[in-house]
Parts: structure tokens; sequence; C-alpha cells
């Protein structure tokens, strides 16, 4: 019976620069929340938010999607209640600047839709950037699919 002998040489690679230790990795994720635009009248007016991902991960390598905040909602109560991820919080529903009389234009006004844009998009390169996250089917609808299927059947996405 003829052994086998494990090949335990080293393999060769090439020297390591300050780039390649310190750039980012070569499935880095980048997720772009932007061009919020409101929509409608009255109480059927809302913003929307362009969300422009370059995930090399992905089935789609880059994709732009428009997602409204009770989109995000409905992504992060899926990933809490199928996955094994710790979601972290969405910036809050700001109630206060629903209210009626106000000076400003409340939720519509510029400066809250900014402020909004951002705390979305830490939010959301937040939870893609997590490992168990990024196989998750609802953040891949959310992330690529024009419209979200809310009927869809929760699954893990397997990488060929």
């Amino acid at each position: 019976m003829a052994e086998t002998i494990a090949d335990t040489r080293r393999l060769i690679s090439k020297p390591q620069n300050l780039n390649d230790a310190y750039g980012p990795p070569s499935n880095f994720l980048e997720i772009d929340v932007g061009n919020p635009q409101t929509v409608g009248v009255g109480r059927g007016r809302f913003t929307t938010y362009e969300i422009r991902t370059n995930l090399p991960i992905f089935k789609l390598k880059e994709s732009t999607v428009r997602r409204r905040y009770s989109d995000f909602e409905w992504l992060r109560n899926e990933l809490e209640r199928e996955s094994k991820v710790v979601v972290p919080p969405l910036p809050g529903k700001a109630l206060l600047r629903q209210l009626p009389f106000r000076g400003d234009d409340g939720i519509f006004d510029d400066s809250f839709i900014e402020e909004r844009k951002q705390a979305l998009e830490q939010f959301i390169n937040k939870v893609a950037g997590h490992p168990l996250a990024q196989n998750e089917r609802c953040l891949h609808m959310f992330l690529q699919d024009e419209v979200i299927d809310k009927n869809y059947t929760p699954s893990k996405i397997r990488h060929t």
C-alpha cells in the first residue's frame, strides 16, 4: 500500500504592501444611499432613497433601487425574525416632526431628509457587512429587486 505524504511547503506569495494590508478587501461592500425624492400629496406623501450597490459577492455586481423608510423597517424585521444576526437599530420614526402646525416641513424638511439618508446608509452598510446577513434572501431582494416581494419564502442564498 502506497503511503501518501502531505505537502507542507508554504505557498509562494508576493510581499504585501501597505495598500494591500490596509486597503478594502476584494469583497468590499459599497452601498450608497442618496438622491432622496419626495412623492405623493397629503397623507400619501413619502420620501424614497436611491440605494446603489457594488457587491462583488451578489448575483448582480451593481444595482440601483429606490426604497422608502418602511422598506428599511421591513428588512430589519425580516432579519430579526429569520436570521441569527444582531440587527442594528434604524433611525427613529420622527413622530414629533409629523405633528401639524409646525414652522417647517416636518419629515419633508431638507435637513431632516439629509440626516435620515446618512443614518439609513450607516444602517444598511452595517447590515450588509455582516457575513451571516450577506446570505439572507431578504437582503438580496432589498438591495437588488426593483419591487420587494413581501410574501417571499425566507431562505439562504447559495453562492455558486
